[in-house]
């Protein structure tokens, strides 16, 4: 299988890796050439020396195309620069070997094992950027763990067409650091917030979500013929089972609440207007 090309940040550039069966490998090539260094010499030396171990590996290259390119691991990578005589390299591209010498097999394997690796003297600037990307990343990574479960949801009925297409433009929106763009008739709702934009609070929304809820449920049920979707929601400190909706079905909302009204004094008995 080709491997993706992980570029790690490193100095001013990047250091070209690749993930082989869990661990991390060096393109010599590309990298060697990044720091001014001749890539045919190094080569020739490194294939020379008991301790490398070069392996040649299928890589996806920028065009989108596999192609074999000689790859070390990270012990090979911090041998081959230990082994660079600073002195018989080229004025231009002595400090940044030097640099790679000190840092390089570092920042990679805290690249690899950590998660990322922070330059000591990187500026505020630098940092506040790195912050934002991995803000990103994790809006990324939250927005595909929802997805992924709605996909199953839906596989299996336990949610509605309407109720995935605006979660999903939600969470792609989110993902990107944007504000989604939802039809408001999309927007999803439950018994405890149609109650409470009425002003029903406390232990009149306690005796008011049971009432309600069954009533919209069953009207539902009788609109569709399936049984509304439920959601894990925040239920006076416990994470419970919640019945879902969209504004779509608001009507329903509506109807309940006047059904309500026709048993007892909705003011009185539930609190808030009818």
């Amino acid at each position: 299988m080709s491997a993706e090309i992980a570029r790690v940040p490193f100095l001013a550039g990047h250091i070209e890796t690749v993930l082989v069966d869990g661990e991390p490998r060096v393109i010599v090539r590309p990298t060697l050439a990044s720091m001014g260094l001749d890539a045919d010499s190094q080569m020739k030396k490194l294939r020379r020396k008991s301790w490398a171990t070069t392996v040649m590996t299928t890589v996806v290259a920028d065009d989108g195309k596999a192609r074999e390119m000689a790859t070390v691991d990270l012990d090979t990578w911090s041998m081959l620069l230990a082994n660079i005589d600073e002195q018989r390299v080229s004025e231009a591209a002595r400090p940044l070997v030097i640099e790679y010498q000190k840092k390089s097999a570092r920042a990679l394997r805290e690249f690899w094992t950590q998660g990322g690796s922070v330059n000591p003297a990187a500026t505020r600037e630098q940092v506040a950027d790195l912050r934002e990307r991995l803000d990103g990343v994790d809006r990324a990574r939250l927005a595909q763990e929802r997805l992924s479960a709605m996909g199953v949801a839906k596989q299996f009925g336990l949610v509605n067409d309407s109720y995935v297409q605006a979660m999903a433009r939600t969470e792609l929106a989110r993902m990107n650091g944007e504000e989604p763009d939802v039809d408001p008739a999309d927007i999803t709702i439950t018994c405890d917030e149609f109650l409470t934009e009425r002003g029903v609070t406390g232990a009149a929304l306690r005796s008011a979500r049971t009432r309600l809820g069954k009533t919209v449920a069953t009207l539902y049920r009788a609109r569709y013929d399936r049984a509304p979707q439920s959601i894990k929601r925040p239920i006076d400190g416990v994470h419970r089972d919640v019945k879902v909706y969209t504004h779509r079905d608001i009507d329903l909302f509506e109807k309940a609440w006047a059904e309500l009204g026709r048993h007892y004094d909705v003011q009185t008995a539930i609190g808030g207007a009818a």
